[in-house]
């Protein structure tokens, strides 16, 4: 601790105590609270700091990473500016421990990772910190990609899909892939097309399960589920956030019928369907 009573723990920083007052004191600035933040995940990792906590992995927090990365989405989306705050908060808690993860393991620092991607945000920015031009998001456009190749030696890819992560959810990376191939004219003439192509792949789809060939339906399934992320492009819409919107309809309208149930003293049960679909369209009617 320095002797305004900082917590100095955030670069090479050592293990803070339950006893430090500043853990428990809201921070007066953004390098207080950072500091504070990772303070305090030091201790959950440290000796005699929490089991889950010490658990965690890298690939452990990676899906967390992405759950509240959504959780952020849907605050912006809903305007809940008091959810989007608290959501982007674990995605800070998650980076950071992620970070603090690679640190014990000897990979990398607090120090480094910041450094990092300080000097990338100003090799890239050159019109800002180094004199370069550009009067629109095109030019710094320009400008970005032109850094990444002559100055950090990031070689063009000998296609343009290749900047498309095959680590990307399935999902997220059909969308960018058409996207890119789009950007090249490479793309339905309009939505009428690929509505289409909806019908005809569904069609395919029906084919192969009547075959009773699973393979050829999971290529098929793969087709028409490729061809609706189509109609998604063309209606301005993120498939992913689709989805997800979907996922949380579902999660409140059963959670909903859970609760009408128990209160009816019905058990979930196939043998009362009734019951549960009556209670379902309830939600529905509620706006669930």
């Amino acid at each position: 601790m320095s002797e305004d009573g900082k917590i100095v723990t955030l670069f090479g920083m050592t293990t803070p105590t339950i006893e430090d007052e500043t853990l428990y004191t809201d921070a007066k600035s953004p390098d207080q609270a950072f500091s504070r933040l990772a303070a305090i995940i030091k201790l959950l990792r440290g000796p005699g700091g929490c089991p889950w906590d010490k658990k965690q992995t890298i690939s452990s927090m990676a899906p967390q990473l992405l759950e509240e990365t959504y959780e952020v989405i849907d605050g912006v989306k809903e305007e809940d500016l008091a959810n989007t705050r608290e959501e982007l908060g674990d995605v800070y808690l998650v980076t950071t421990m992620m970070a603090q993860i690679l640190s014990e393991d000897g990979l990398s620092s607090h120090t480094e990772i910041l450094n990092e991607v300080c000097n990338k945000l100003i090799r890239r920015h050159p019109h800002v910190f180094s004199g370069a031009t550009a009067e629109n998001p095109e030019e710094v456009l320009k400008l970005w990609n032109d850094v990444k190749e002559n100055v950090e030696g990031k070689k063009k890819p000998t296609s343009i899909l290749a900047s498309v992560k095959r680590s990307l959810p399935p999902l997220e990376r059909a969308y960018k892939l058409q996207k890119k191939a789009a950007k090249v004219g490479f793309d339905w003439t309009n939505s009428h097309d690929v509505w289409k192509k909806i019908q005809e792949e569904f069609d395919e789809l029906v084919e192969a399960y009547e075959e009773h060939d699973k393979d050829h339906a999971e290529e098929e399934l793969g087709d028409f589920l490729f061809s609706v992320i189509n109609i998604c492009r063309f209606l301005d819409i993120d498939p992913a956030l689709a989805l997800h919107r979907a996922n949380q309809k579902f999660f409140s309208r059963f959670t909903y019928v859970e609760d009408k149930m128990k209160e009816a003293g019905y058990q979930l049960s196939k043998e009362y369907m009734a019951a549960m679909e009556r209670f379902w369209n309830d939600a529905k009617t509620e706006g669930l």
